[in-house]
């Protein structure tokens, strides 16, 4: 027996990830920011660091906002790039000090391009521990 005799038992689509709310399809406002390619975000990205708690929505932070700016670091981190992945810093405004101003914190932040579900072309970002 060899490795092609093998039968796939199951798969786990990108759609299916979509539905179960394990990645954010942000591909709309992907294209708006110049993106190409259908984009889009695991969970734990969008809601540990995209989605602003409201303390930090109280300064003006918003999810569309802080999501446009990691959708435009990412289209100029990738220009002239080339490789499927990619690794790219984007800092946000994460909560107050305690004399009143803002703490800012710099994140690595990884992007993968690779197949769809019909073998086009996908964009994930996600956390640099995430696959």
């Amino acid at each position: 027996m060899n490795i092609c005799d093998f039968q796939i038992i199951h798969t786990y689509t990108r759609c299916q990830a979509i539905d179960d709310g394990v990645l954010v399809d942000v591909t709309n406002m992907a294209k708006e920011a110049g993106i190409k390619f259908p984009v889009a975000i695991t969970t734990t990205l969008y809601h540990d660091l995209i989605e602003p708690s409201s303390d930090i929505a109280d300064l003006g932070q918003s999810t569309e906002g802080r999501l446009r700016d990691v959708l435009t670091v990412f289209r100029f981190s990738a220009k002239g790039h080339s490789g499927p992945h990619l690794h790219f810093r984007v800092s946000f405004i994460t909560g107050i000090s305690s004399s009143g101003g803002v703490v800012q914190r710099t994140l690595n932040l990884k992007a993968i391009c690779h197949p769809g579900d019909d073998l086009e072309p996908v964009i994930t970002i996600m956390l640099p521990e995430e696959d």
